[in-house]
């Protein structure tokens, strides 16, 4: 398939710029995958469509504030750091602007000398190999001085880093959301469970590679960026005896939907492991695991519209995100909701 074959048009002001007050009050678009139907409502509502005995899959990634603002040590030159993964201990690879500044043997510092960092590499695709230096606990250090790395396509401050954040979210270690999550509360959760629906939760950290774009033709030969999940022994477990009693397994979110499917076998079963998942899932894969999915809205001619689009079809996304368009739908991490069953 072509990557021009999951284009659609989209207005820059349909592009979602805050959260709502209410996480819960975001639309929602149902989408039957077998016959196409679509109908409206709002995301709390969602509790409609779900059955007693469906198990759902959260992702309990939490975000790091990965973006790091500081000067050269010396020059006191301005440069931005973005956390992008653990190496070991505080070694980070990490993307540098500008680049020209940051060179092995370099040293750059972060809230007065509170954070320091020393370029140690510079690899063949331009990501800084770096080591921090500081006082206390990293983590502690990251959350003063560090922001949240928001997509390049939100503009406006985030005045709270929380909202950006699951109201689950447990497991630090993404460079961006799952926002798919963003739309639930505690008390929609409750409500859920109330119905007699399972909650499991697995952990995949967001790479930035979800935000870059196809750059070949034939979408066959794109090659996935590797992100780290991991899968518990009581996750499986509900997950496996739902598929057994004949109930369904419902991601929330695309970094769900990947994991599972990189976990199953052609049984249909999951084992608790963790491990990297470079998955790419694009129209004509067959689903082991997932059998519907809680998603937002993605941009055009990315892997995330194509993995929706192999769950439903490609024609019934492409139908599916033109209304959305035509009924004026908020797009993107802060936008609105789909619901594919």
């Amino acid at each position: 398939m072509k990557v021009h074959d999951f284009y659609f048009d989209l207005p820059e002001e349909l592009i979602a710029q805050y959260p709502l007050e209410d996480r819960s009050n975001s639309r929602l678009l149902r989408l039957n995958k077998d016959t196409g139907e679509i109908d409206h409502g709002v995301f709390k509502h969602i509790v409609k469509y779900l059955e007693s005995g469906d198990t759902m899959v959260l992702n309990d990634t939490r975000v790091l504030p990965a973006r790091l603002i500081g000067e050269k040590e010396g020059s006191g030159g301005k440069i931005e750091f973005l956390l992008l993964k653990r190496i070991e201990g505080d070694i980070w690879e990490t993307l540098a602007k500008p680049g020209k500044k940051a060179i092995p043997g370099k040293r750059f510092s972060f809230g007065h000398g509170k954070l320091t960092a020393e370029i140690l590499e510079v690899k063949e695709d331009g990501n800084r190999i770096i080591k921090f230096y500081y006082d206390g606990i990293f983590e502690q250090v990251l959350g003063e001085l560090g922001q949240m790395p928001l997509p390049p396509y939100i503009k406006a401050a985030l005045e709270d880093k929380e909202r950006y954040q699951t109201v689950y979210s447990k497991e630090s270690g993404s460079a961006a959301a799952p926002t798919a999550g963003l739309h639930f509360t505690k008390e929609l959760l409750k409500e859920i469970e109330d119905k007699g629906v399972n909650i499991v939760y697995l952990t995949l950290h967001v790479g930035l590679g979800t935000f870059r774009p196809v750059k070949v033709e034939n979408i066959e030969q794109h090659n996935m960026h590797a992100e780290h999940y991991e899968l518990s022994e009581e996750s499986a477990r509900i997950i496996n005896e739902t598929k057994k009693k004949g109930g369904r397994i419902i991601a929330v979110g695309t970094t769900s939907c990947r994991t599972l499917e990189t976990i199953g076998n052609n049984e249909g079963e999951v084992k608790a492991q963790s491990g990297w998942t470079d998955i790419f899932i694009y129209p004509g894969y067959k689903f082991k695991i997932v059998d519907a999915l809680i998603t937002n809205f993605h941009l055009p001619e990315s892997t995330l519209i194509m993995l929706v689009s192999a769950l439903a079809g490609q024609e019934n996304i492409m139908k599916a995100y033109n209304m959305a368009v035509k009924e004026k739908y908020r797009f993107f991490s802060f936008g609105d909701a789909m619901f594919i069953n």
